[in-house]
């Protein structure tokens, strides 16, 4: 019988190979896009499963209070003593590992020198902690003695070729030498941290900058990623109650007489939430969001659900058609349950065509999602039995949905009416299908809406005045090694005429604003503490011209003036997180900042330093004094014209090399940095915009069927007015009025829907676009217009009939 209904479906959709033909490739298109997010979304959801202790793995968070109990910093990172006191204070923890990212650091072997982005210090720990595999060495030892280090198999051979890694000696930094214990496979795609270098944890004990008493006593340099491993089904909440108490008893003194778990508080972060919940101030790369696999899971549900409307509208459309076909089925016997049946067959068959369509073309599609996406997706992660069976499954369910309503639609017809062609469809069922029609253009609505509001904002980003000038800078890692001959190294610099200026400073813009050091200003009798967290960033004289940053009261640092470097410079957010009136009362306050202590010599105009998703922070601009063998400086700020930009370049190339020939030339555009503290809205707007559109177009498809459907039961209608004399304008106005009464209901349900979506989406910008009226009315136009020009070829064909074709029957 199932074989019998299979042909009879195939037949008919044979017989009818246009209809069928937009119903398969709607359905395939849907179904393709369904497959491309579920396929982002199950990567996202995957991120560091792939670790055999995942469920037990949780990392220590620190997040920091002001004097007013608002939080003032969220680091994902700790201080290095709690790495010593944990475990001692806290038995239950298994395991524990600690990573250290070294930053930019130039490695050397031979001939071959690179500056290298992901190195790392890691303890002997962690391949207990993190499932990694270990090709060469024993992952046991390979990190336990001090200046060892393990690559991965891209480092290894970038590095040694072919060459056994194993025991040769490559140079760090150029200050030390470190060998070769392992070489590990790279962590996978879908894990948070990237490690492509690791140094042993104990090199660390050795250096000038840490050394063992230094790790254990200072509790502000957090830095440190901390990860312990607790047993199964672990309560960590009994861990987290503990914590205060931990800290008063081992960070006694920190905060003067007060209890230090007042101002600053641990928490723990399961591994597996951590790319999809964790939004700390400071990540060891950026993070995904939670609220953007539910948007994207919302659009391939509305995807899908379109796709399901349209066959239903399209099955319906071509009812009259088949009306004979129905009625003699009935009049030979055949049950309603039969004719569902049927019908239900047809719906799956094509189903399943789409599905095995889709999959095809989601091979070659998913290297397009993985360029906007920036990602790594394959097939492979579709290829589980917890995704195959409910795959499987997928065009039944689809199938059944489809087609359920035409199946019960068209098994109810009267075989005495169809046979005599008096099949005329009730009032109820083209109700449901302009319901249909409306819940189409409600979601298409709300993604023109969305849509153009996530363009405007991103527009508005790259727009905005910054409050300096990003365009033309060249920035470059500070070392340590220009602190002797740096004059001679800026000189040579602006001896180049296309060379504007030269600035440093211990962070650059783009960058976050981390460092604190505690503020006091004038009180009433006496220097009193500012409940505000002024950032810190220290800068030379040079550094304020370089970016064009205006003074909105005061001057600059000076190199006339030997006293500057106790001097400061704010900004005007810092002036009333004072409390000051102006920037002018600032000018000539005293002021003390950590160990520094002074006047406020200038007052910066505003400017963001940091993301547009963070408000202008209070900032203060230190001028610090030189120190032997310390810097406070991490960047070079090069300004240059906008012209013979390539031979600039070279001739900063040729200067470094002379100053620094041990240590890589590696330079970025600031330009370029901005751009890519927005890459993430940028996919997502990429992303969202195609499968929007991929959704309005298979909306059409549905309007396309319910307008050719319903001109279909109006055919004579139009014949008797024809004659009668309208004329084809007359006409399809007439039949395109119905259909954008529908678009206006539907925009009246979609516009407070998009408006709450998008509001809330643009909390997550300190700076934003407000959302504007006309945005509607456009969305609500361009529905309208893309529903007419739908209806217009279905209503132009009907006018344009010979109405004796129509009326004959008469």
């Amino acid at each position: 019988m199932f074989r019998n209904h299979f042909k009879t479906a195939w037949r008919n959709l044979m017989k009818y190979k246009f209809i069928s033909f937009i119903n398969l490739f709607g359905l395939t298109i849907g179904l393709t896009c369904c497959l491309l997010i579920l396929t982002y979304i199950l990567n996202e959801l995957s991120y560091d499963k792939y670790n055999k202790n995942a469920d037990q793995v949780y990392r220590v968070t620190r997040t920091f209070y002001n004097g007013n109990g608002d939080v003032s910093l969220n680091l994902s990172t700790v201080a290095p003593p709690f790495g010593y006191y944990l475990p001692a204070d806290f038995p239950e923890i298994q395991k524990m590992t600690r990573l250290l990212n070294n930053g930019n650091t130039p490695l050397r072997y031979k001939d071959k020198l690179i500056n290298e982005p992901n190195v790392y210090f890691g303890d002997e720990n962690l391949f207990d902690v993190f499932t990694v595999s270990v090709v060469k060495g024993n992952p046991k030892t390979a990190l336990n003695d001090p200046f060892s280090v393990m690559l991965t198999e891209d480092e290894a051979k970038k590095y040694f070729g072919n060459e056994d890694p194993v025991n040769k000696v490559i140079r760090a930094n150029n200050q030390f030498d470190l060998k070769v214990t392992g070489v590990y496979k790279a962590f996978p795609s879908n894990s948070h941290i990237h490690p492509n270098i690791l140094v042993s944890f104990n090199t660390l004990n050795d250096s000038a900058v840490y050394g063992a008493d230094n790790l254990r006593t200072n509790w502000g340099n957090n830095s440190f990623f901390t990860y312990i491993m607790l047993p199964k089904n672990y309560n960590i909440e009994s861990m987290k109650s503990r914590f205060p108490a931990f800290l008063d008893k081992h960070m006694a003194g920190q905060y003067g007489p007060n209890q230090p778990s007042k101002f600053t508080k641990l928490d723990l972060q399961k591994l597996t939430d951590i790319h999809l919940y964790s939004h700390t101030d400071y990540e060891a790369e950026p993070n995904g969001d939670i609220k953007r696999v539910y948007i994207f899971a919302a659009i391939a549900l509305f995807i899908l659900l379109i796709a399901c409307i349209n066959y239903m509208n399209l099955s319906t459309a071509r009812s009259a058609l088949r009306a004979k076909e129905i009625g003699i089925r009935k009049v030979v016997g055949a049950q309603k349950q039969e004719l569902v049946i049927q019908f239900l067959s047809e719906s799956i068959l094509i189903t399943w065509s789409a599905i095995i369509m889709a999959f095809m073309l989601l091979y070659f599609l998913l290297p397009w999602l993985n360029k906007v996406s920036a990602q790594n997706l394959s097939v492979d992660i579709l290829l589980k039995w917890q995704i195959l069976v409910p795959l499987f499954l997928a065009p039944f369910i689809i199938g059944f949905i489809s087609g359920i309503y035409p199946a019960l639609f068209m098994s109810s017809f009267q075989p005495v009416k169809t046979l005599k062609g008096l099949f005329k469809v009730g009032g109820s069922s083209i109700s449901f299908r302009k319901v249909l029609v409306v819940t189409q253009f409600a979601i298409s609505i709300i993604l023109i809406v969305t849509t153009v509001i996530v363009f405007q904002q991103m527009r508005y980003i790259q727009n905005v005045s910054l409050g300096y000038d990003k365009d033309h800078i060249i920035t470059m890692a500070y070392n340590s090694q220009l602190n002797d001959q740096y004059e001679s190294f800026r000189n040579a610099l602006l001896q180049n005429s296309n060379i504007k200026d030269v600035g440093l400073s211990s962070r650059i813009p783009t960058g976050r604003l981390l460092d604190d050091m505690g503020a006091s200003a004038p009180g009433s009798d006496s220097m009193v503490p500012v409940k505000a967290e002024i950032r810190f960033l220290a800068t030379d004289y040079d550094f304020i011209p370089t970016y064009g940053i205006q003074l909105a009261a005061g001057r600059n640092f000076s190199r006339s003036y030997g006293t500057d470097t106790s001097n400061f410079i704010i900004n005007e957010a810092a002036v009333k997180a004072v409390g000051w009136k102006n920037a002018r009362e600032a000018v000539g306050k005293n002021f003390k900042y950590g160990q520094f202590s002074g006047h406020i010599i200038g007052v910066v105009k505003d400017f963001h330093f940091e993301s547009l998703h963070q408000v202008i922070t209070p900032l203060i601009f230190v001028l610090p004094p030189p120190v032997p063998n310390q810097t406070f400086y991490n960047n070079i700020s090069i300004k240059i014209s906008g012209s013979n930009v390539a031979s600039t370049i070279d001739a900063v190339k040729n200067i470094w090399q002379r100053f620094l020939p041990d240590l890589p030339y590696q330079y970025t555009f600031l330009d370029e940095n901005f751009s890519r503290l927005y890459e993430s809205e940028q996919r997502q707007e990429t992303i969202f915009t195609t499968f929007a559109c991929i959704a309005i177009f298979i909306a059409c498809l549905g309007l396309f069927g319910l307008s050719a459907f319903a001109i279909s039961q109006r055919v004579k209608e139009i014949g008797v007015r024809k004659v009668l004399g309208a004329n084809t304008g007359t006409i399809v106005a007439l039949l395109s009025k119905d259909f954008l009464k529908l678009v206006l209901v539907a925009a009246i349900i979609a516009f407070p829907i998009a408006w709450y979506a998008m509001h809330n989406w643009l909390q997550d910008f300190a700076y934003r676009i407000n959302i504007q009226w006309w945005v509607f009315a456009f969305a609500g136009i361009g529905a309208s217009v893309i529903a007419l020009l739908t209806i217009s070829f279905q209503a132009i064909k009907a006018a344009l009939a010979n109405p004796v074709k129509s009326l004959r029957s008469e």
